[in-house]
């Protein structure tokens, strides 16, 4: 590598870097997290993200007093993803991109005795020095747990979500929101010792990818 490329190839691995310190003390600090679409983002909701009771289930089902939807909370050891071209060596200078989670949000309704579930994140694409332009399959697993001695996982989801990287953009910002996250509305306030899990799960894609069925053979024609 000659010393002008040597040079291109350090400035844009330390902007990089620079960039990923930010949204990780962002990650860490969640009054701290100023991401420019935040209002949009809030808005594919379509409404207030804090606990509401269907008015056609009152008379079938009354939560209890002061209900609020449990809150989201990045998993410990989820919160950044890392892909490098060399796996076995995983370096700053062979890193293709890194990932991570930035605002999250929720939204529950309650209808007869069941707690309907919407789960958003916010998360933030960083090509390295290795990376190039395409589209990143994003792993993003959200899983609703009653914490406790025995913790216990109510209701789980993998969404694989897609990241298009246009040419000359090596920093790209995106969002996903999950719904089908439904659980029992629990007895009592045990609901208080739920917790929504957001975090990344690349071996949750990995065995995805291993279970996808291989594409039928092409059978040649007899001349």
């Amino acid at each position: 590598m000659g010393v002008t490329g040597f040079r291109s190839q350090r400035r844009r691995l330390v902007a990089a870097l620079a960039v990923s310190g930010s949204l990780l003390a962002g990650c860490s600090s969640p009054s701290s997290l100023s991401l420019p679409s935040t209002s949009s983002f809030s808005s594919l909701f379509g409404s207030k993200q804090t606990a509401a009771a269907d008015s056609n289930a009152q008379a079938i089902y009354t939560p209890p007093a002061n209900f609020e939807c449990p809150d989201v909370t990045v998993r410990q050891g989820a919160a950044t993803l890392s892909s490098s071209a060399d796996a076995a060596e995983p370096t700053a200078l062979n890193l293709r991109y890194q990932v991570t989670i930035g605002n999250t949000a929720r939204e529950c309704r309650v209808a007869g005795g069941t707690v309907t579930l919407k789960v958003g994140m916010q998360g933030r694409v960083i090509l390295g020095p290795q990376g190039s332009p395409g589209t990143i399959e994003v792993p993003v697993r959200f899983a609703v747990v009653r914490e406790g001695v025995e913790p216990k996982t109510i209701n789980t989801k993998l969404a694989i979500v897609p990241v298009s990287v246009p040419a000359g953009d090596g920093n790209v910002l995106f969002s996903h929101v999950e719904e089908g996250l439904d659980f029992p509305m629990p007895k009592g306030r045990e609901i208080d010792s739920y917790v929504i899990y957001v975090g990344f799960d690349p071996i949750g894609l990995q065995q995805q990818q291993r279970r996808k069925p291989a594409p039928p053979a092409r059978h040649r024609r007899a001349g």
